[in-house]
């Protein structure tokens, strides 16, 4: 039985200094369970919590049901716009959405059109949660997210239809040999493309730099060199993401059907089993991708520009990552 600490109004409910502690918050961000939720249901999750904020809780409410209500709003509801999120682009439906495309972008035999169309869906599919879950805190031209939105698609395309003519062209690679070779193609398209949407949409920050902030919350400057540190991190976290997602499944299901003779003598069974083998992978890979770093990571102020040490007393400062 899980054990709740006492409730903290908008704060994590597990450690975020510790991979453990952020793995089992992000576990409970990508919850598909809050897809279910009724608008009712809502709604009596947010009256409990507007109860929590002004004193007046009922008798007998526990703190699991307030942690509870706290993790189904943050799901559905934009902490910024107060809007609710279309259920295909929360973080809570990053993997049942997302993991029919994984699937395409790793069936067998691709054609050039195949190829574009999925790659061009992937993109896409990730441009939309990136958008309904960014910080809306400022106001950001919906130029800067096209403009990443179409790097992210060239990119993937042109590294994934590249890759793929390179592979037709290659004559030494026996048949089977080829198409294992080509169900890896998807990963150097996607993490490529990953890392061009984050640099493109963000850009401004490396030359505007984000706010750093000290021990109680205050902003205590702006830092080019933080804005380094929190794109780096994300751009890692970009890779390591579809690492295990596109590259595990080739490797299981190519030892799959060569091992399972119930896989060779009914080939309709290989996409079911590549569709589970694929769901599996997800579910593993972005929780533990997206815990590599924290959202709010800490910075020595040594390591940052001067006015930022002659700005505070604090030995350490804090940057939002972002995701």
């Amino acid at each position: 039985m899980c054990e709740y600490p006492s409730f903290r109004f908008g704060k994590p409910r597990f450690d975020q200094n510790t991979f453990l502690g952020r793995f089992r918050h992000f576990l409970d961000v990508i919850d598909p369970r809050t897809l279910f939720v009724t608008e009712r249901q809502l709604q009596e999750c947010i009256d409990l919590l507007n109860l929590f904020k002004q004193g007046t809780l009922p008798p007998g409410v526990t703190h699991a049901q307030l942690w509870q209500a706290q993790k189904i709003k943050q799901a559905i509801v934009h902490p910024d716009t107060g809007e609710r999120i279309p259920m295909p682009f929360r973080m809570s439906g990053f993997i049942p959405f997302g993991t029919p495309v994984v699937v395409g972008l790793l069936l067998p035999n691709q054609t050039l059109l195949s190829t574009i169309f999925w790659q061009w869906l992937n993109q896409s599919h990730n441009a939309c949660v990136n958008y309904c879950n960014r910080n809306a805190s400022q106001p950001a031209p919906v130029s800067k997210f096209i403009q990443g939105y179409l790097g992210a698609v060239t990119s993937a395309v042109s590294i994934a239809v590249g890759l793929n003519v390179l592979l037709q062209k290659a004559r030494r690679f026996r048949p089977t040999t080829r198409l294992l070779v080509q169900r890896f193609i998807p990963f150097p398209a996607v993490a490529s493309a990953n890392v061009c949407n984050v640099v493109l949409m963000r850009h401004s920050e490396l030359s505007e730099g984000i706010s750093v902030l000290d021990n109680q919350g205050d902003v205590v400057g702006t830092s080019r060199i933080a804005a380094r540190h929190a794109l780096l991190e994300t751009a890692l976290t970009r890779v390591v993401l579809p690492m295990p997602i596109l590259v595990l499944p080739p490797m299981i299901m190519a030892v799959l059907e060569n091992r399972l003779p119930l896989l060779q003598r009914r080939r309709w069974l290989v996409l079911p089993v590549h569709s589970l083998v694929c769901l599996a992978a997800f579910s593993l890979a972005l929780p533990l991708a997206i815990s590599l770093f924290p959202q709010m990571s800490k910075i020595s102020v040594t390591d940052l520009e001067p006015e930022i040490a002659m700005a505070t007393n604090c030995k350490i400062v804090t940057y939002n990552k972002g995701l």
